[in-house]
């Protein structure tokens, strides 16, 4: 065998095994990607909410969209979601909830998500885009919404474990709470001074019929004040039986807990009721009992709540009686909980 032969028979080899090292070396570095990738859609796919603060909220109640919703109820869907499309790139201007929803979110860091918004709306598909859209515009990070054209959205709520539902629809939110859903009423026109606080989430509550069950607002309106004062002195040391948002108030004493510590933002509730003394401790054993507590109590005895509530400056109240809704919408964001025997005409 030549010199030559041998040299060229050694390249070959060479190149030979030179080729299976580097394909053997890219199918590895393929194969890991690969992998990699494949355990990245892995990870993404077993999300659960468990043990978040999952609020489901419509397009209307987390942005401005009356002027659309003018346009839907005097000329129809079809020209409705036409404007929707053509205002696809103008953002929408911030809701009632906006404000609240923004501050929630702010509880979310890069390693633990403690708060989970949902968009739930009878919106369509299409409407959607511009929900999304006007909400990445704003920062707002929502990845998730259910839309549902026209039909109540509330069987989709149970799904999505959601410990409040906000809409500006009072018939989806009589089903939410049929459903066991704390909800409420968003009043569009309501002020909205809830950016004074950038690091404290802000939120009031009625007592009976909200936080509370109506067991004692029943004997009110059926016997009045004095009958209702006398039976909450004979029942102080009885807890009051649950209203539709105890399970809210429990998720945000949860949420309190991370206050502070991993992050800034801070939750400061406050119970805002007619109730007076003597019948103000059978609310506060209740709480008590419920091993819950509220960082501010007023007890208002029939004075008007607008005030009071002007001077807590909450990112939203919620309050059953339409009298109290009105005195408070003056001043701050406003949700009306349509449960009780105050809005039994209306059930």
């Amino acid at each position: 065998m030549a010199l030559g032969d041998t040299d060229s028979s050694g390249f070959g080899s060479a190149c030979f095994w030179l080729d299976r090292l580097l394909f053997g070396a890219f199918s590895f570095l393929g194969g890991a990607r690969f992998l990699r990738n494949r355990i990245r859609y892995t990870h993404r796919m077993p999300y659960s909410v468990e043990g978040k603060l999952v609020v489901a909220i419509s397009s209307r109640a987390l942005f401005d969209f009356e002027e659309e919703n003018r346009i839907f109820e005097s000329a129809g869907e079809a020209p409705y979601i036409e404007m929707q499309f053509a205002r696809l790139d103008i953002p929408a201007k911030e809701g009632v909830a906006f404000q609240l929803v923004k501050k929630l979110l702010a509880f979310n860091t890069a390693d633990t998500q403690r708060v989970e918004v949902v968009i739930l709306s009878k919106n369509d598909p299409v409407s959607g885009l511009r929900v999304f859209r006007s909400a990445e515009r704003a920062g707002l990070k929502l990845e998730r919404g259910v839309f549902t054209r026209g039909r109540n959205p509330y069987r989709y709520l149970d799904s999505l474990k959601a410990n409040l539902f906000l809409s500006a629809n009072e018939n989806d939110v009589m089903s939410a709470l049929e459903a066991q859903c704390p909800a409420a009423r968003v009043v569009p026109e309501s002020a909205q001074a809830a950016g004074r606080h950038a690091e404290e989430v802000r939120i009031a509550f009625d007592g009976d019929a909200v936080l509370f069950s109506d067991e004692a607002e029943t004997v009110y309106q059926r016997d009045g004040l004095d009958a209702f004062t006398k039976h909450e002195s004979v029942h102080a040391l009885k807890p009051l039986p649950p209203g539709p948002f105890k399970p809210l108030l429990e998720a945000l004493h949860r949420l309190q807990a991370a206050s502070g510590t991993a992050v800034p933002m801070r939750v400061r509730t406050a119970l805002v009721t007619a109730r007076s003394a003597p019948a103000h401790e059978r609310a506060v054993r209740t709480l008590i009992d419920w091993n819950i507590a509220v960082d501010e109590a007023l007890f208002l005895g029939g004075l008007d709540k607008g005030s009071f509530l002007k001077a807590f400056e909450p990112d939203i109240y919620f309050d059953d009686q339409r009298g109290h809704i009105e005195s408070a919408q003056k001043h701050v964001a406003t949700g009306h909980v349509p449960f009780g025997v105050a809005n039994a005409r209306r059930t």
